[in-house]
């Protein structure tokens, strides 16, 4: 199933890049695509054994025998949530672009499809190469959607977008190399760890460019305002998170020694960008610019998680890569909608959209406050846990996380008050109409999936790392835990 995963969505992009179809062809076969790898994924949960942290549907080939490099997957507990996210998000993602009539049908649908493989080969990859080989097959199809179909500065943000990532790529690369070599190895089931730190920041470079962590963000205002709405959501709730998974795969359990020696370093960064982020997406003057810096916030507040090394914090964290996904995916595509009813994303031009409009105001209302980590939400869940995780390192860490979620209140209630409560702006019309049943088709999946986490987050905090002595085994070295210490 791991492979089917893979194959599904390029054998679909490959059909509808190679096959002489018309527009509505071309859209069906992406849809249908979507929908089969959601299907899939969900077929592959029923069959997946989550109290269990070894990893599952292993599946190998040699690729470079004489490098002893394979076309090695699998899944782990954390990395099939981390899936499930991805393909639910690139549907919703999928179907937007074809409710906006996205132009040259053939090449962007098949460009979407491509990076949902390229995505979800990262989550499954188990080889360092083949690792590499996905990481940078995202960045193929991310350059021509934003470089083609995005806004009147799309230039310049691609350009910012690729130096960036191609830089921190090549640090990963030549750090996969060497750590092969030395481990003889680069299968990642078999290779020891290490104590290199040299290796370790190779590879944390790349995942802090790609995350972004504060102050590797020059990238992101840009590319988020340039891009297509759904590109954006993908960017900010997909790609986003395989540099999370990376800390956490490799940079944590891999290289378990040199990351608890910049521990404090890495918290540092990361509590910097939760507040800088939090502070600045206040200020922005549209929602685009609110929504990238409030993901910068919250990739802050992710890694915070991963490197607080304590259990609760991994749980918390896996918990927020999915939860964040989702609410990125909502929270982009409701803006997307807003600006093609207003024509801007402007706040001061916006105002009064819930008045005749009482389907826009609540799913953007329940999405808000889902964003907000209300009592009772799937986010609170994931925002308590990893601040209870990060305590461990530290009081302080814990309080500035509290400061700036009370910061990100601020910041989403001021993005709910712009577009719906505030006086009737400029922009806004009497003909601007509510959402219909196209537009919800592609929204309320992802507000049911975040409601339903947030009736039972324990779906995936109890089952990211296995249940009882089985949460040990894959983080036993880097937290000093023993079987006896697991719940």
């Amino acid at each position: 199933m791991t492979s089917a995963l893979i194959l599904l969505p390029l054998g679909a992009a490959l059909a509808i890049w190679l096959a002489p179809l018309d527009r509505l062809a071309v859209v069906g076969l992406a849809l249908a695509a979507a929908v089969a790898e959601i299907a899939l994924w969900i077929a592959t949960v029923i069959r997946f054994d989550l109290d269990k942290s070894s990893i599952q549907f292993s599946q190998q080939a040699s690729w470079f025998k004489d490098l002893h490099v394979s076309f090695h997957v699998g899944l782990y507990s954390y990395s099939l949530w981390l899936v499930g996210m991805t393909v639910i998000v690139m549907a919703a993602a999928i179907a937007y672009a074809v409710w906006a009539g996205r132009e040259r049908p053939r090449a962007y649908f098949g460009l979407m499809l491509f990076l949902m493989a390229a995505v979800v080969a990262v989550f499954e990859a188990q080889d360092l190469l083949l690792f590499y080989v996905a990481w940078e097959a995202m960045l193929i199809p991310l350059y021509f959607l934003v470089g083609v179909w995005g806004g009147p500065g799309r230039a310049a943000a691609t350009y910012k977008f690729v130096v960036y990532t191609i830089a921190g790529s090549l640090l990963m690369l030549a750090a996969i190399v060497v750590y092969g070599v030395q481990q003889g190895t680069f299968d990642m089931t078999l290779t020891k760890g290490s104590g290199s730190m040299w290796l370790f920041l190779g590879f944390a470079a790349a995942f802090a460019i790609k995350a972004p962590l504060f102050p590797f963000h020059g990238w992101l205002p840009q590319a988020y305002r340039e891009s297509p709405p759904e590109v954006a959501a993908v960017l900010s709730g997909v790609v986003s998170k395989t540099a999370a998974y990376g800390f956490l795969r490799l940079g944590v359990i891999e290289f378990g020694g040199p990351s608890q020696d910049v521990r404090n370093v890495v918290l540092a960064l990361a509590a910097a960008g939760l507040v800088y982020g939090s502070l600045v997406a206040f200020r922005q003057p549209d929602l685009r610019g609110i929504l990238a810096y409030s993901s910068l916030a919250q990739m802050g507040l992710i890694v915070m998680g991963i490197y607080a090394i304590d259990l609760g914090g991994l749980n918390g964290a896996v918990l927020q890569m999915v939860n964040h996904g989702l609410i990125s995916g909502v929270m982009f595509l409701l803006a997307g909608i807003v600006e093609r009813r207003a024509g801007t994303g402007d706040v001061a031009r916006l105002g009064g959209m819930a008045r005749g409009r009482p389907i826009l105001a609540t799913t953007l209302l329940v999405g808000g406050m889902i964003a907000l980590a209300v009592p009772g939400s799937t986010t609170f869940a994931g925002e308590f846990l990893i601040l209870a995780g990060v305590f461990s390192s530290g009081w302080g860490w814990t309080a500035v996380g509290a400061v700036a979620i009370v910061l990100a209140a601020m910041y989403a209630l001021r993005l709910i008050s712009a577009v719906l409560h505030d006086r009737k702006g400029e922009a806004v019309t009497d003909s601007a109409r509510d959402l219909r049943l196209p537009e919800l088709a592609f929204v309320l999946p992802l507000l049911a999936c975040l409601i339903a986490l947030s009736v039972w987050p324990a779906a995936i905090t109890s089952h990211s790392f296995g249940k009882g002595s089985e949460r040990c085994r894959p983080l036993a070295n880097v937290l000093k835990l023993t079987p006896g210490d697991c719940p």
